[in-house]
């Protein structure tokens, strides 16, 4: 029997990325709720918003889901106890093996292209660095003006941004990851391109979501 998944997303376009990553994962079923209003009210401040992430995790359980993936850190920085949630429901959350990665490979550049993940990304980020007792070594960078093109649905722009920005730093002696699924497909055509490995959230994924619903 294939296992149901059930994704929160913070923005649309982060459905084809998980898409594509679990395409040939024939025993598990995707579903897709997504809400981007949280992002609009994180820039205003978090009032009431772990309140509005627990109420959605409690919908979401009540599908049927074998398991939830959380893809945005900004829900995930939101999501405050899981013991209030049914147990028998896996909570995985995308940025924890994609910090395990960054934890080993170090000093590193974390690009960013919206300003409004960084704080959350990066505390959470120290937190999971902390709870294994270690530090990191890292910096968060931000390009500039990028954003609002794939808010824009001008992907294409948006890409060439983050591959001009992946070619300026790949000139220093760290490794470099990116941290938005939506920066994801710019930093597989640089790593094709030039065969220096670009860390992103959605490597390795896969294989950790099976593990937790097997």
């Amino acid at each position: 029997m294939r296992k149901k998944v059930a994704c929160l997303h913070a923005h649309y376009s982060n459905i084809q990325y998980i898409e594509q990553a679990f395409q040939s994962a024939e025993d598990i079923e995707i579903l897709h709720f997504v809400d981007p209003g949280v992002i609009q009210h994180v820039s205003k401040g978090s009032d009431g918003l772990a309140r509005k992430v627990k109420e959605q995790i409690e919908w979401i359980i009540s599908c049927d889901v074998d398991a939830i993936l959380i893809t945005c850190t900004n829900y995930i920085a939101l999501l405050e106890d899981e013991t209030l949630f049914d147990p028998s429901i896996p909570i995985i959350k995308i940025d924890e093996p994609y910090f395990e990665s960054i934890c080993k490979q170090q000093p590193q550049f974390i690009l960013f292209t919206n300003p409004a993940t960084v704080e959350g990304t990066m505390a959470r980020l120290h937190q999971y660095a902390k709870h294994q007792g270690v530090s990191v070594d890292v910096e968060g960078k931000i390009i500039e003006h990028t954003f609002n093109l794939i808010m824009q649905g001008k992907k294409e722009a948006y890409d060439d941004a983050i591959l001009r920005a992946l070619h300026t730093l790949s000139a220093e002696e760290k490794s470099i990851s990116v941290a938005q699924l939506s920066m994801v497909d710019a930093a597989q055509r640089f790593e094709d391109h030039t065969a220096i490995t670009i860390l992103h959230p959605l490597k390795s994924l896969v294989d950790i979501v099976k593990s937790t619903i097997k």
